[in-house]
């Protein structure tokens, strides 16, 4: 079963207690993954998340009985459930996850994006700075909040395939989730300059893996083609992102909290650029490669599935981003290639039918027949 209630923790001597935000997310799971499989019994996770619609415990049915973990179902816009958290625990890091992060929701309902993104974010610094802050007004040794954020905060590129987002790139966010992700990004930097604050900032590109809301590009494209249904695409479908295998990103965050300058921000991106529409073709091209010939959904699996839809509203046409920094100070640059990362991803939604049946029933299936129905 999983704890549901907050328990403190006895401590043993050099155990690191994390404090993971949004940890039932697809980036949040994939890096509670990624860190116990680094660090095993050395670390202790508490794995706050208030479980909407993204969020779902099955990502981490595999790790729920470890002593060393511990879950909170708590939103972090609660003031006094993350201030009882960091009384009743020593926490020495805050990996920030949490956040409403899809743009089509963000477009339709932008309130909410606002309340989670920048009051939730003010709520886990407020709570962070009180339990961490000395009365001289500096903070305890080895304290660190790391806040995961967007390329996005940077507006949109030029179609040219030369320049790309720096650390030093101007903010210039065009839809609601971006505007929410750079406020609270900005947030973050106040309390730096104003407080010393022990924090990093992550800005990373589009992420891909397993766990996935399928919501989102790959997912969707994968699940859709299996059962032969439309693959919506916005507009020319020509739109160009930047892709990063999720396990890549979880590495580059724990190095970036064991690594990085203090008060820096780092850019972590996979110099995988792709237009939608090649993304569409990959999928559907490795699909064809990987299911047996015995395997019905094989036939379902069609370009001619391929459905152009009306574009998304102020929808972006390229990002990319530029990890010199992250790979000159610290040594990491993203190990997965497209090609690998997407057969890898595939694969895991091929073994695991079932977490795709759950999350795609009920309220996710409303939703899409809202966002794709009759376009």
């Amino acid at each position: 079963m999983v704890k549901y209630t907050i328990i403190t923790v006895n401590q043993e001597e050099n155990m690191r207690t994390y404090l993971v935000t949004g940890g039932a997310g697809f980036i949040g799971s994939n890096y509670i993954h990624y860190m116990f499989r680094k660090y095993d019994n050395e670390i202790r996770i508490i794995n706050v998340d208030a479980l909407t619609y993204a969020g779902n415990l099955e990502n981490l049915k595999d790790i729920e009985n470890r002593d060393n973990y511990t879950f909170v179902k708590a939103d972090i816009t609660d003031k006094d459930a993350i201030t009882k958290i960091f009384e009743e625990n020593d926490i020495d890091r805050v990996v920030h996850f949490a956040a409403e992060s899809h743009v089509d929701r963000s477009i339709k309902n932008p309130e909410v994006f606002v309340k989670t993104n920048v009051l939730g974010t003010a709520v886990m610094l407020n709570c962070a700075k009180a339990a961490w802050e000395l009365p001289d007004g500096s903070f305890k040794e080895g304290k660190k909040f790391l806040h995961v954020s967007t390329d996005e905060v940077y507006g949109s590129l030029p179609d040219d395939g030369k320049s790309y987002f720096y650390e030093t790139t101007p903010y210039q966010p065009h839809s609601p989730y971006s505007a929410s992700k750079a406020s609270s990004d900005m947030l973050v930097k106040a309390y730096i300059d104003t407080y010393h604050f022990p924090a990093n900032i992550t800005n990373t590109s589009n992420n891909y893996g397993p766990y996935q809301f399928p919501e989102k590009l790959i997912p969707l494209i994968i699940n859709n083609a299996l059962h032969g249904k439309k693959l919506p695409v916005y507009g020319d479908g020509m739109n160009i992102r930047d892709w990063l295998y999720v396990d890549d990103h979880a590495k580059g965050i724990d190095m970036v909290q064991e690594q990085g300058r203090l008060f820096e921000t780092y850019n972590v991106g996979g110099h995988n650029e792709k237009q939608n529409i090649e993304i569409i073709h990959i999928i559907i091209e490795t699909l064809q490669e990987m299911l047996p010939d015995s395997d019905p959904r094989k036939s379902n699996v069609s370009k001619d599935l391929i459905t152009y839809v009306e574009d998304r509203k102020g929808h972006d046409r390229r990002y990319a981003i530029a990890p010199d920094k992250i790979k000159a100070e610290i040594g990491w640059e993203p190990e997965t290639m497209f090609k690998d990362g997407i057969k890898k991803t595939i694969a895991w939604y091929l073994e695991h039918e079932e977490w795709m049946q759950n999350v795609t029933s009920g309220d996710y299936q409303k939703y899409y027949e809202d966002m794709y129905q009759g376009k």
